[in-house]
Order: structure tokens, then sequence, then C-alpha cells
């Protein structure tokens, strides 16, 4: 079964966890009630529902909250560990939060609901990516997550090339299925593009601090990141730009098919190519043994990944966990 039904015995645990933050000071006044993932989850469909009772279909704000401290809990121990799989759990976590700031800014999206719930369907196909490969359910695992979870864990790639293989699941194989589900129209028939590509503008303002951090924290040479689209951290917004908009190319696409056999040709060709520009990237940015390995960058990361941030994102200071 997918992870909430693991995560169900830890409830009482979590509740506890979210109301006293690390550091044992009180929860901040303006906190939400709490409500956790394992609660929303059996109710979470993929369809946009204004009026659902679940805060995540619904869009409410509180579900935003739920997710933060979702990302919180499962990036701690991973980057306590050095795991090779907290790079791309911290960028993902430090996204969502910037997401917040940005949701936060009177009229950033039209439809701020809608945005609300596709943040939590986008983080549950992670979630369960995760949770099914790290249960041995292979199967059950797309072809790029595999491989980017499978790198992380034989320590086979850079920083860089984590980040960049956990970006190319996320958003070239996960994000068509994720807008193509919610609804990529409105009710009364307008498209829902600007708000997807108003994303783009909060997500400029994450990637140089994130790089920094990653750098400061796990990997030194994180900070010279080279992408398929340049190099630093305009080259990897461009890339992130890039495969946003073929992203939502596919979505319509999807959402277009006129039959289930058409739509099945469209998905596997989603697939295909997430795994092939993955296949790629892993070669790109992989040691070359016994030239180069991750010891030096494992032992950095074991002195280090408690530091804090050096630079403040847009939402302000972050917290190391």
């Amino acid at each position: 079964m997918r992870f909430w039904h693991r995560l169900r015995a830890f409830a009482g645990l979590l509740l506890v966890a979210a109301l006293v933050p690390t550091g044992g000071k009180a929860a901040l006044a303006e906190d939400p009630i709490f409500i956790d993932w394992p609660s929303l989850l059996p109710s979470l469909t993929d369809a946009y529902n204004p009026s659902s009772e679940n805060d995540c279909v619904a869009g409410r704000p509180h579900c935003l909250a739920a997710t933060i401290r979702e990302m919180q809990r499962r990036f701690e121990p991973l980057g306590r560990a050095c795991d090779h799989n907290a790079v791309f759990s911290l960028a993902y976590l430090r996204t969502t939060q910037t997401y917040k700031w940005a949701r936060d800014q009177p009229g950033f999206f039209a439809d701020t609901p809608w945005v609300n719930h596709e943040d939590a369907v986008f983080a549950k196909y992670y979630f369960n990516a995760y949770d099914d490969w790290a249960a041995g359910r292979r199967d059950q695992v797309p072809q790029a997550w595999q491989i980017a979870f499978d790198a992380a864990a034989a320590r086979r790639v850079t920083g860089s090339g984590n980040l960049l293989l956990g970006m190319n699941a996320h958003v070239n194989r996960d994000l068509p299925f994720d807008v193509a589900a919610i609804g990529i129209a409105t009710p009364d028939g307008q498209s829902r593009k600007p708000d997807h590509d108003k994303v783009n503008q909060f997500l400029n303002t994450v990637v140089q601090p994130l790089l920094a951090e990653l750098a400061a924290r796990f990997d030194p040479n994180t900070i010279n990141i080279v992408t398929p689209y340049g190099v630093g951290y305009t080259g990897l917004f461009q890339t992130l730009a890039v495969w946003r908009e073929d992203a939502w190319r596919n979505a319509e696409l999807l959402a277009a098919a006129p039959t289930p056999e058409v739509r099945a040709v469209v998905a596997q060709g989603i697939e295909a190519t997430a795994a092939a520009q993955a296949t790629a990237l892993a070669l790109a940015n992989s040691y070359l043994p016994p030239l180069t390995t991750s010891a030096s960058r494992d032992a950095y990361c074991a002195d280090r990944n408690a530091n804090p941030p050096p630079i403040n994102y847009a939402f302000g200071a972050a917290s190391a966990y």
C-alpha cells in the first residue's frame, strides 16, 4: 500500500512534531490548525473540487501547511544521514516554502485554491514514487524516478546530478500527469496556463539561494551546476522554464486525447522521454571511480549538513532542520 498506511501509525508523533518545531520553540501564532498528510490522503483525489471537504482537494491554505510539514519530516533524516536523495528533497522543500511566500502576495495567482491543489497533488506524485521505491515496489515507480533514486542510493552521481535527476523526473514525467488530472481549464473554459506560468516567477527567486545552500551543506560543487541550458543558477532556471513549458504542452495532449488508446500513447511518450533524459543526465554527472567518487562530498556533508543556509530565500531565513 502507499506511504500513508505506514505513516498512519505515526500520526500522534507527527502531531507533536508539528506543534513543537525543532529547537523547542513554541508554535508560531500564525500557524494554522495542524492537519497532517495521513488524514488528507484517503480522499485526496487528483481532480480539483473547491467544495470538497478535503482541504487539499479544495485547495484550502491548510493543505499547503501540511505539505510543507510532510516535506520537512521526510527531508530531515535524509539530510542528517547525508543520503544523496537529500539534495532533491531539500530543493523541493525550499521550492514549496517559496511557493507559500508567493501565494500569500495579494493577486499573485488568479486562482490560488487551484494552485494550492496542484501543489498537493504534485507532491503526492513524488511521495508515492519515493515510498514505492523504498519499499521495493519497482513496478510502481516510473522509470525516470527509478534512475534518480537508484543513482542516489548507489552514490553514483554528483550533487548536481541528484538535483537534475529529481527535477527531470518530477517536471518532465510527473507534471504533465498532474496538470492534466487537476484540469487545464476553468469551468468556463479559460486556460489555467497564466497561473502555471506565474510559478516561473517565484522559481527564479529560489534557484540562487538553493544552489548556495546545497553547496554549503551537501556538495560544494553544486554551486557550479552544469545544465542542458547553461551553467549556474541562470542555466538551472532556464532548464526549469523549458521543462515546465514542455510539461504543459504534454498535459494538453493528455487532456485532448480522444480515446484511452491515444492517451496511452501520449503517456508512454512522456515516460520514455523523461527516462531517456534521466539516462543522459546520469551519464553526464556520474563519478568515474577510482578517479572520482563521492567520498570527499560525503565527508564534507558529515561536517556541514546542519549548517544554516548562507543566503536568505524570498520567504526569509531558513533553518537547516
